[in-house]
C-alpha cells in the first residue's frame, strides 16, 4: 500500500513542508529508513539524524523549522506516527465466533456474541464473557470472573476467581491475575497463611504485559484504573490501587496496600514499600526506592528516592568523593607536619 505524503499529512492533521506528491510505501526508524519510507523524530536530542536519514520524509515536532528532507510538523510526532502505523499496518487479527473442541466450560458460563475460546482454554463456573472477547490457547478463567467487551487474553494467562476485567483490555502471555497476596501471621515460631479472599478489578483500556503478577486483595479489591499500561515482569501486591492513565515499566515491584494516583510514570526496576500514597502526575526515575508518600506533581529519583534536584546534587557529591578523600588526606599530612614543627 502506498500513500502520498500529502494524504498522510492530512490524515494526521500535520503541516507539510516539502513535496506532497512523494509516495510512501513503508515505515522505519530514522537511522534505518530507506527512500520510499517514512520515519519520525520525537526527541530533540536526535535532531542530527534528520540531516543523515535516507527516509523520503519524517514526522517531526513543531520545533523543526527546516530540513533537507520533506517533513510533516505535528504537535505530538510520536502519536502521529502511531496513527500512521495503524494506517499502514491495520490489525489483521480476526477470530471466529467459536469455542474450540478442546476448551472446557463450567456450569452457568455466559458467553456473548463473537466470542472466541482457543484450544485447551478452561472457563470455570459462572464466568461471564461479554461480546467479542478473545481467550487464546491454554488460558484459565476462574469462577465468578467477568471479562467485558472486546478484551483479548493471550495464551497461557491465568485469571483466578472473582476477577473483573474491563472493556478493551489486553493481557499478554504468562500473566497471572488474582494470585493470593503475600500475607502471613507469625505465631509460635511458624508463619500462618492469612486467607486472601478479596478480588481484582481491572479498568477499561488497560494493557498488561507478559509475566505480570497482580495479587488479589486480602479483603476488598486490588484495583487497576482505566487506561493504565503495565510493562512485562511487574509485581503488584494485594490491595494495591493504581489510578487512571498510569504507566509502569518493567520489573517494578509494588508492595501491598500502596495507592498510586492518576497519570503517574514509574520507570524500570523501581521498588515501592507498602501502605504509602503516590500522588497524581508523579514521575519516578529508574531503580528508585520509594519508602514514603510522594505528593502530586513531583519528580523523584534515587535510593531512597528524593526530589530530583536534591538527588542530582547528592549524586554529584558522591562522584566527587574520591578526589575529596585524596584532598583530605593531603591536608591531614600538612597539618601533621605543621603541628610537628610546633
Amino acid at each position: 500500500m502506498e500513500k502520498t505524503l500529502k494524504q498522510i499529512a492530512s490524515y494526521v492533521k500535520g503541516e507539510l513542508l516539502g513535496d506532497g506528491e512523494i509516495k510512501i510505501g513503508g515505515l522505519a526508524g530514522i537511522e534505518e529508513a530507506k527512500p520510499g519510507e517514512l520515519s519520525f523524530l520525537a526527541n530533540p536530542k536526535y535532531k542530527r539524524f534528520l540531516e543523515k536519514t535516507k527516509a523520503s520524509a519524517v514526522i517531526v515536532g513543531e520545533d523543526i523549522k527546516k530540513s533537507k528532507v520533506s517533513v510533516i510538523r505535528c504537535k505530538n510526532p510520536r502519536f502521529a506516527f502511531c496513527k500512521v502505523t495503524q494506517l499502514f499496518s491495520p490489525d489483521k487479527r480476526t477470530y471466529p465466533e467459536k469455542v474450540e473442541g478442546t476448551a472446557v466450560l463450567g456450569k452457568g458460563v455466559k458467553i456473548g456474541k463473537g466470542v472466541y475460546l482457543g484450544h485447551f482454554v478452561v472457563v470455570e463456573d459462572k464466568v461471564k464473557l461479554e461480546d467479542r472477547v478473545v481467550i487464546m490457547a491454554g488460558s484459565f478463567i476462574g469462577r465468578n470472573s467477568v471479562i467485558k467487551e472486546n478484551s483479548i487474553i493471550y495464551p497461557n494467562v491465568t485469571v483466578r476467581e472473582e476477577v473483573t476485567i474491563g472493556r478493551n483490555v489486553i493481557v499478554h502471555c504468562g500473566t497471572v491475575i488474582g494470585a493470593d497476596g503475600f500475607g502471613y501471621a507469625f505465631d509460635s515460631g511458624t508463619y500462618h497463611k492469612i486467607p486472601q479472599v478479596g478480588k481484582v478489578q481491572i479498568g477499561d483500556f488497560v494493557e498488561i504485559g507478559a509475566n505480570v503478577c497482580i495479587d488479589r486483595a486480602t479483603l476488598g479489591k486490588t484495583k487497576i484504573g482505566r487506561g493504565t499500561k503495565i510493562d512485562n515482569l511487574v509485581q503488584i501486591g494485594h490491595n494495591v490501587e493504581i489510578g487512571e492513565n498510569t504507566v509502569i515499566v518493567s520489573q517494578v515491584g509494588i508492595s501491598g496496600s500502596t495507592k498510586i494516583g492518576n497519570n503517574v510514570m514509574i520507570a524500570g526496576q523501581v521498588g515501592l514499600v507498602g501502605h504509602i500514597r503516590i500522588g497524581d502526575r508523579v514521575m519516578v526515575g529508574a531503580k528508585s526506592g520509594i519508602s514514603k508518600d510522594i505528593p502530586s506533581d513531583t519528580v523523584v529519583f534515587g535510593y531512597p528516592a528524593r526530589e530530583i534536584k536534591k538527588a542530582k546534587k547528592i549524586e554529584a557529591c558522591i562522584s566527587n568523593l574520591p578526589q575529596w578523600v585524596k584532598r583530605i588526606n593531603q591536608l591531614e599530612k600538612r597539618i601533621e607536619k605543621i603541628e610537628g614543627k610546633k
